[in-house]
């Protein structure tokens, strides 16, 4: 804050834009999500269900997270859609 006169503040701001911040995100465009599946899917036994559901997430919430599993933090709607159940729908 800069004094202004008689107590008065205004706020200050700086001159330079805000540093990047790191990507929380990890989209995919539409036409990607097949090919972001197959490498998502590629460690798994069960590659038919996952290819089937990573497919199905990737066209609602267009992103698929990195690896092969785990890293789902950075797409919030592919991680928090769930089966009747209760568990993950998406791989």
């Amino acid at each position: 804050m800069i004094q202004a006169g008689e107590g008065e503040a205004i706020p200050s701001f700086s001159l330079r834009p805000p540093m990047p911040s790191p990507a929380t995100t990890c989209a995919v465009p539409q036409n990607q999500c097949a090919s972001q599946c197959n490498r998502r899917c590629s460690a798994t036994s069960h590659l038919n269900n996952c290819l089937l559901f990573c497919n199905k997430c990737c066209n609602t919430c267009l992103c698929v997270p990195p690896g092969t599993y785990g890293n789902k933090e950075c797409c919030p709607c592919y991680n928090n859609w769930k089966t009747k159940e209760g568990g993950p729908k998406c791989p």
